[in-house]
């Protein structure tokens, strides 16, 4: 009865895989012996930043108003013109975001920062190889060793059925009311790239030039009967912050538009490695401990379906696509693709089209991220297994027909001359 009890939790896991858009809680508790999320040794980017700042190698310099905070993006190697902005009341410092006093947010590949004007903390989500996403804050008080916090309190939102279930990142347009509180009543949407642009950014500032293109952002809702009157022409193509609310002690006057875009595909990628990455060591965990699991090759099923989401979201293959030409102006798109790394024909992973869709070469700049790498070599192998499947054209079903010759060569190529461990399967393509 035991097997037959843990066979059932592992295929109805399958289950959710495979039909679930990976969504739904996660089958084991974060503390179980194969995830021991609150207690196994942290490789994150602010640990680390932790660890040096204790030893004297790092020192954090405090200044008004923002605290320690262009002290903290610097040493994270966090750009300035990656700067977005949220108005919304969504955040642990509800109290102090309004349209007048917004939140910021700053972010690279594998760390993200929250600031607040006025606020007590700076907010920060690093993103660990193993583990996931691990949450901290750090005290606006000087003192000659800041310390970062580790506040697992952060799950109460952030481990979810929005977070695919394991401790993860959220991005949420709502109908934000005049003093930015989510009007609950008409709904909400958890956004990545394959939202409809015109779902996205409620509650948030949005700069930069979106052309014909409607979304929710820069607008308040002032008549909840009619919701979709906060979109308007004045609330589109918004150029910088100042006269929005008074810019003084903020970083950069800009919420960049493209920046938006890559945050959102960004943080539901993470989710992603994190879930694929617990599910695969769950279902092996229990193999080890129990023979009759290994009999029925549970994992190989989890691995093909576990897979089969992760590539295609990786290959952008259900990405919205653009209608108009997007633009961004706080100069975050050149900083970005300046990232690297190259191929010998000087094309990357990080180069953007932003006409018809995000990315020049549908293959996310993520998979050079120690976020990826550090998915179990299961996981990895069969990555890769289905990415080559679809790349080399084997796979023939049609949603993957978006996926040009043209694409295909392209990313190939680049992934051939610039990811290190690609397997060697992955030839040249022809036709």
């Amino acid at each position: 009865m035991r097997h037959a009890f843990l066979l059932a939790g592992l295929m109805l896991a399958l289950v959710a895989c495979a039909f679930g858009d990976l969504e739904g809680v996660f089958v084991a508790d974060p503390d179980h012996p194969a995830i021991e999320y609150g207690t196994r040794p942290l490789r994150d980017p602010v640990s680390e930043l932790n660890r040096k700042i204790q030893a004297g190698k790092v020192r954090l310099n405090f200044d008004e108003p923002h605290g320690y905070l262009r002290s903290v993006l610097e040493a994270l190697s966090v750009p300035i013109e990656s700067q977005i902005v949220v108005f919304s009341k969504t955040s642990v410092q509800m109290f102090r975001i309004n349209p007048h006093n917004p939140r910021t947010l700053y972010y690279n590949d594998s760390v993200a920062v929250g600031w607040v004007r006025g606020g007590p903390i700076v907010e920060l989500a690093a993103e660990d190889p193993k583990q996931g996403v691990i949450f901290f804050t750090l005290d606006q008080k000087p003192t000659d060793k800041p310390q970062f916090t580790r506040q697992d309190g952060c799950l109460t939102c952030h481990l979810s059925y929005s977070s695919l279930g394991v401790p993860g990142m959220l991005v949420r347009s709502v109908f934000p009311g005049p003093d930015g509180n989510p009007m609950r009543e008409l709904g909400d949407y958890i956004t990545d790239d394959r939202s409809p642009v015109e779902q996205r950014w409620g509650g948030w500032y949005v700069t930069g030039k979106t052309g014909s293109i409607r979304h929710m952002g820069n607008a308040i809702v002032t008549d909840a009967a009619r919701p979709e009157s906060m979109v308007a022409d004045q609330t589109l193509n918004l150029k910088s912050l100042e006269g929005k609310f008074d810019t003084d002690g903020y970083l950069s006057p800009y919420s960049d538009i493209v920046a938006l875009m890559v945050f959102e595909h960004q943080m539901h990628m993470v989710n992603l490695f994190t879930r694929v990455g617990w599910e695969v060591r769950f279902a092996l965990y229990q193999e080890r401990t129990d023979k009759a699991l290994r009999s029925h090759g549970v994992t190989d099923g989890l691995l093909r379906d576990t897979a089969r989401e992760l590539v295609d979201y990786m290959l952008f293959v259900d990405e919205a696509p653009l209608v108009d030409k997007i633009q961004g102006n706080s100069g975050f798109a050149e900083t970005f693709s300046a990232e690297g790394p190259r191929d010998s024909k000087g094309r990357s992973l990080r180069q953007f089209d932003l006409q018809r869709r995000l990315m020049r070469h549908p293959c996310s700049y993520m998979i050079y991220s120690e976020a990826f790498d550090g998915m179990p070599d299961q996981a990895k192998e069969a990555a890769y297994k289905r990415m080559w499947q679809i790349l080399s054209g084997e796979e023939k079903s049609h949603k993957y027909s978006k996926l040009s010759l043209a694409d295909r060569q392209a990313i190939v190529t680049i992934l051939r001359e610039t990811k290190k461990g690609l397997p060697d399967y992955f030839k040249p393509i022809t036709h």
